[in-house]
């Protein structure tokens, strides 16, 4: 009888079924309705069947499959009436969809006609009575095994799932919604949503105030909440009424046999103590106080701390995830290092640095303030960047040995202990005298003297030096290792931060897991 259900809704016949899928054909005398809502009429003159001129070209072929069809037509009318009793002539407007919504919404209360959106029209929760005698929180109770709290994909399709619905109540100004709440409750026993639109000029506030008010007179979800519309969830723990009845009034029974079981066992138990002279110390190993203790220990306990320790063991896994990723990136940031503290070496194998001469020129206090005096006036400079010394610098400084006696060479380094290495390295590998090593605004100046006796050298480029790409090479490797040490000792921070942000979760699960 499953194929009835699309004959009745639609108008058609099912031609194929396969599985949970029906093949519906129209009917040769289907006429499109703009509205889009179907008319079933019941009398059988009508439901004759005009064939369309077009039919006539396939000659036999399609009077036969014509004929065909009408009778198919025939048989469905016939047992359509035969189901829904319907023999009189007033035909039924509306869609089976149509009409149980309407069917329902009638149940619930009395309609909005004042309503501004298609049909149908919801009911005016202002009508509804502000209180019901009796009325309380439904009782709940959720599936083993299940969470009562919506995920986000929940949460995601059930807004989706009440975008198309018809609207059920239209609520004003209403503040006792006692009755609104027992509509929804009675509506929920056939529809997982409830969907209220707010009446025109309603306040935000009275709307946010409202969703409260029904979310804690019937226990259910606020899915949704803006200005027009209020959809409320009825929860995964919802109990129809009948359902929740017998749930509760079985939980009775249950409680009243342990009573009697419990009441039998201590009668037992004083006439073997009567008899047999027994102890008269109480046991509660396998009573029904027992049991009540148990359940207040453990499933309530857990029951309150379930979530608690939910979020702890989600948080420790979070915890060790990260520092598995944190210690995994330290790694490979210490083989990073390894490679270039090997092409630095390899850059330093290059170069052999002069040693200092014993033999080395004296000037005296006069001649140093002479020449710095000088060194600092001059104009021609020799600027070192970020290659350091090499040859090329070693050659400059020569050439300007050839016109001049001294020579400024300036620096951007900021460290006095690196700016006291290059002069002393300038030093020795030019063979020249340091005057002075001066502070200017934005750099360090180094005034260096040819001496008394100074020969040009033969060789205007040194090669126990590095060349310029060589230097390039090596100050880019020092930058990249400098940066990689940086980060290492920041990665090994947060390593040290989370095992002991973990050590305390740990501790903290420890503590709220209760001891068997």
């Amino acid at each position: 009888m499953g194929y009835l259900f699309p004959q009745i809704k639609t108008g058609g016949l099912v031609v194929w079924t396969k599985g949970d899928i029906h093949f519906v054909y129209r009917g040769s005398n289907y006429q499109q309705n703009t509205n889009h809502s179907h008319y079933f009429v019941s009398d059988a003159q009508n439901m004759k069947h005009n064939v369309p001129t077009t039919q006539l070209e396939y000659g036999n072929e399609g009077e036969m499959l014509t004929n065909a069809n009408s009778k198919a037509d025939d048989a469905f009318q016939e047992k359509y009436q035969s189901i829904c009793g319907q023999n009189d002539e007033e035909p039924v407007k509306g869609t089976l969809y149509e009409r149980e919504v309407n069917r329902l919404l009638d149940s619930l209360g009395p309609r909005f006609v004042d309503w501004w959106w298609n049909t149908p029209l919801p009911v005016d929760a202002d009508l509804l009575p502000e209180f019901v005698p009796g009325f309380k929180t439904p009782f709940r109770q959720c599936p083993p095994g299940v969470r009562p709290t919506l995920a986000d994909e929940e949460l995601t399709y059930l807004r989706k799932l009440a975008q198309p619905l018809p609207t059920h109540f239209a609520l004003g100004r209403n503040t006792r919604l006692q009755g609104l709440a027992a509509a929804i409750l009675k509506l929920w026993e056939k529809s997982l949503i409830a969907k209220i639109a707010v009446k025109v000029g309603i306040q935000n506030t009275n709307n946010e105030q409202m969703a409260w008010n029904l979310k804690h007179l019937t226990g259910g979800t606020v899915i949704l909440r803006n200005k027009d519309f209020i959809i409320l969830y009825r929860g995964k723990d919802f109990l129809p009424g009948g359902v929740a009845q017998t749930v509760i009034q079985r939980e009775a029974q249950v409680h009243d046999e342990q009573v009697k079981e419990e009441e039998a066992r201590l009668k037992a138990v004083d006439s073997l103590q009567m008899v047999g002279g027994l102890s008269s110390e109480e046991s509660s190993v396998g009573t029904f106080r027992e049991y009540q203790n148990f359940q207040a220990d453990h499933v309530h306990g857990n029951t309150e701390n379930s979530n608690t320790i939910i979020e702890l063991e989600a948080e420790k896994h979070r915890l060790e995830k990260e520092l598995k990723d944190q210690e995994w990136k330290l790694s490979i940031l210490n083989k990073k290092i390894e490679r270039s503290n090997q092409a630095l070496a390899k850059l330093h194998n290059s170069w052999s640095p002069l040693e200092e001469s014993a033999d080395k020129e004296l000037l005296t206090e006069e001649e140093k303030a002479m020449f710095r005096m000088i060194g600092r006036k001059m104009d021609g400079l020799v600027l070192l960047g970020r290659r350091g010394i090499f040859d090329g610098v070693i050659e400059e400084i020569h050439q300007h040995w050839k016109h001049k006696e001294v020579v400024k060479v300036i620096t951007k380094q900021n460290q006095a202990r690196q700016i006291m290495y290059t002069a002393n390295l300038l030093e020795v590998e030019t063979g020249g005298i340091l005057i002075a090593v001066e502070k200017l605004p934005t750099s360090h100046s180094i005034i260096l003297y040819r001496g008394k006796n100074y020969h040009r050298p033969e060789k205007s480029s040194s090669s126990n030096l590095l060349t310029k790409r060589e230097a390039l090479r090596r100050s880019i490797e020092v930058q990249r290792r400098g940066s990689m040490k940086y980060f290492a000792r920041e990665r090994q921070k947060s390593i040290l931060e989370l095992k002991r942000r973990l050590r305390y979760v740990a501790r903290q699960i420890k503590y709220r897991t209760p001891r068997s």
